[in-house]
């Protein structure tokens, strides 16, 4: 029986169309309870590849006929060898395509909405890793907005919507993720604009993001509103798009807020946190609705697969803008700290410019969950 292969994108439609997979992750117990394929209605079986040398006859039961079945390992060689097993064993299965590895890098461009005079913009899944990405499209030009580090997605994506790239964006200094929004403008010749406050050590030539910074995109009305808002770092600066979008960064997500301590400095910026989200955004208008730059869980995707909430109804939900009592909010934001991502110290620096490093590094210094939110 044949072995299928699977590929990133194909476990991203089942996820986005929220249908149904089994996996069968063959890496070791603590790298799956770390990080995983997450999808709605997905279910999963554990098995380190180690144990499984001796054959899978003891896993057959385990293993569900009336689903698919995609084995998953870190980087494809394991799954492709457990599914080989299982196929002789006369069980049809798939393996996933380069493993976490692929799962991680792959994003998925979204059209969140039409806007004015014939303008678009996307937002760009990374559900491997939880980033969100933007882009704004309009007459013939493209604005793109905490770019990931895959800038030939981007680059492709705006040729074949036949605009060219004229202003790049980062909301704050990553550290979780290594940006691609200078490299694109390199690439491209467009604008690099990233928050003074946050590039006190970068070493290379940007334009200053400042609060009320406006830009418009192509020759249409869409403008891109800055909105200085730190807290996640001194710089953090949010974005209103057309007057009806608000592009958060770090700062609010769906379910949680973000988190001030990335810097070492979470006792000083809980503070301008807190200002953040409870007199700037609650001056704004309800009706915006919010598109923030991660996702900490599948279930705050929407039924197309964007994470987009009207801001007034997250002022209601989200327990992180409901809580009246500063010292308390204090407390929960500071001892509800989830671990520190992977290698942030270095992704900022690189992000700085002072370390260049290969893709092959720089994908294991990406390796693992979003952790940008406060638990």
């Amino acid at each position: 029986m044949a072995v299928n292969k699977w590929t990133a994108v194909q476990v991203a439609r089942k996820v986005i169309d929220n249908e149904e997979l089994f996996i069968l992750d063959v890496r070791n117990t603590d790298a799956f309870e770390d990080w995983k394929i997450d999808g709605h209605k997905f279910e999963y079986l554990n098995i380190p590849y180690f144990d499984l040398l001796d054959g899978v006859e003891d896993i057959l039961t385990r293993l569900p006929t009336d689903k698919d079945v995609l084995v998953v390992c870190a980087k494809e060689g394991s799954s492709v060898m457990v599914a080989e097993m299982l196929s002789e064993a006369g069980r049809e299965v798939a393996y996933l395509e380069g493993g976490m590895k692929s799962w991680s890098s792959y994003l998925e461009p979204i059209k969140v909405a039409d806007l004015e005079n014939g303008g678009e913009l996307y937002q760009f899944v990374r559900l491997g890793k939880g980033c969100l990405s933007y882009m704004v499209i309009s007459k013939g030009e493209a604005a793109i907005i905490d770019a990931v580090r895959f800038t030939d997605v981007f680059t492709n994506f705006a040729k074949a919507k036949g605009v060219e790239i004229k202003h790049v964006f980062d909301t704050h200094l990553h550290a979780d993720h290594i940006s691609g929004g200078r490299h694109i403008a390199n690439e491209t010749g467009a604008t690099y604009y990233l928050p003074p406050k946050d590039a006190t050590e970068v070493v290379f030539d940007y334009a200053p993001l400042t609060n009320g910074f406006n830009v418009k995109i192509g020759a249409s009305q869409i403008n891109v509103n800055a909105l200085y808002s730190p807290g996640h770092t001194i710089g953090s600066t949010s974005f209103v798009i057309n007057n009806h979008y608000l592009l958060t960064g770090d700062i609010l997500f769906i379910d949680s807020i973000g988190r001030p301590d990335l810097a070492g400095l979470a006792e000083d910026w809980v503070g301008d946190l807190r200002e953040t989200l409870y007199i700037r955004y609650r001056e704004l208008a309800e009706d915006l609705v919010v598109l923030p730059a991660h996702f900490m869980i599948i279930d705050e995707l929407n039924e197309d697969g964007t994470v987009a909430r009207r801001l007034g109804d997250l002022f209601k939900e989200n327990h992180g803008l409901n809580i009246e009592n500063e010292a308390e909010f204090r407390r929960t934001v500071t001892d509800n700290l989830p671990p520190q991502p992977n290698a942030y110290q270095q992704i900022r620096q690189v992000n700085m410019g002072k370390i260049i490093l290969d893709n092959d590094e720089q994908t294991e210094m990406e390796i693992g969950p979003n952790r940008c939110a406060v638990r």
